[in-house]
């Protein structure tokens, strides 16, 4: 059974987890609302405003019709009830998909990182309350087209640098991610490796991830994945690359139902069922400035590993 909503676990070693049950329900009563069932909303990120002691969500939501809206909550909890400020929002006017939503521990200040579907990379300012942009902001990997455009990006931050965990565009196909470095928030940044280490098979270990967080006390970066086809983990990732750079010679960039056509002809759904999506969790290693994810089938955070 497929469970709608935004639910939270809480862990107290990083291994053993408890269900605290849905923090942001479903609307099943309003079809124009992004929480109803017949959206999907995705990756929620969850940020603290100090100035107005809010807690504030912001969700990518796909809409019924394809398109990819922003939608913001804010909270006085962490665990609800979060009640919708914006939604169907467009950063700066453009089509927002994948995200980050990070802050600054010394300003306060918050950053949105997102996606331009299928186009480029946009790290965007947020005013004071979280709620809109600036209209400051910078571009990075304007790289043409898919595969090849970066997406689903993950920020952290160790001794001093900024780092950037992208994914190429594949739809829920995993490819090979790509970690870039920085002296600041807006770059320019340093693409330094692939971090799967050894991953013959260029998927990410068949994941893409969504989030790297840092642990409390430790010189320990979990790198969060999704695993979004556990079920057809062993599909070959070049034939979805050539699929999309035949398009794009062809001057099908635009038309994305061309692309799903094309990649529909020989025998790939570009929007799967990822009702069974799995998760992988790995632990960055650093060699200097480079970040590299060695495959473990086992691991817990409390084993000491360096």
């Amino acid at each position: 059974m497929i469970s709608y909503g935004v639910r939270c676990y809480k862990s107290e070693n990083l291994c053993d987890w408890t269900d605290i049950g849905l923090i942001i329900p479903p609307d099943t009563d309003d079809k124009e609302s992004p929480l109803h069932p017949t959206s999907k909303a995705e990756r929620p990120h969850i940020v603290y405003n100090r100035k107005t002691k809010k807690y504030v969500c912001f969700l990518k939501v796909i809409m019924p019709d394809g398109t990819q809206k922003t939608t913001i909550l804010t909270s006085d909890s962490f665990l609800g009830g979060y009640k919708i400020v914006r939604k169907n929002w467009q950063p700066l006017g453009k089509n927002a998909g994948d995200f980050d939503l990070q802050t600054d521990e010394e300003t306060g200040k918050a950053y949105y990182i997102f996606e331009e579907v299928h186009s480029r990379l946009i790290i965007a300012e947020l005013t004071e309350d979280y709620l809109d942009t600036t209209g400051v902001y910078s571009v990075h990997f304007e790289n043409g087209c898919p595969p090849y455009v970066r997406e689903a990006p993950a920020h952290f931050m160790r001794n001093g640098k900024h780092y950037l965990v992208t994914s190429g565009t594949t739809g829920y196909y995993p490819n090979p991610s790509q970690l870039a470095v920085s002296d600041n928030w807006h770059g320019p940044y340093k693409i330094l490796n692939n971090p799967h280490l050894n991953d013959i098979s260029q998927t990410s270990y068949h994941s893409q991830i969504s989030s790297v967080f840092k642990v409390d006390g430790k010189d320990l970066y979990i790198a969060c994945a999704d695993r979004w086809l556990p079920d057809r983990m062993f599909l070959e990732y070049d034939m979805y690359a050539k699929l999309f750079e035949v398009s794009h010679t062809k001057g099908l960039k635009a038309d994305w139902s061309a692309v799903e056509k094309q990649c529909a002809s020989h025998g790939v759904d570009m929007m799967p069922d990822i009702s069974k999506a799995d998760y992988v969790w790995l632990p960055f290693r650093f060699e200097n400035e480079n970040g590299i994810l060695e495959w473990r089938n086992e691991w817990c955070p409390g084993i000491k590993f360096y």
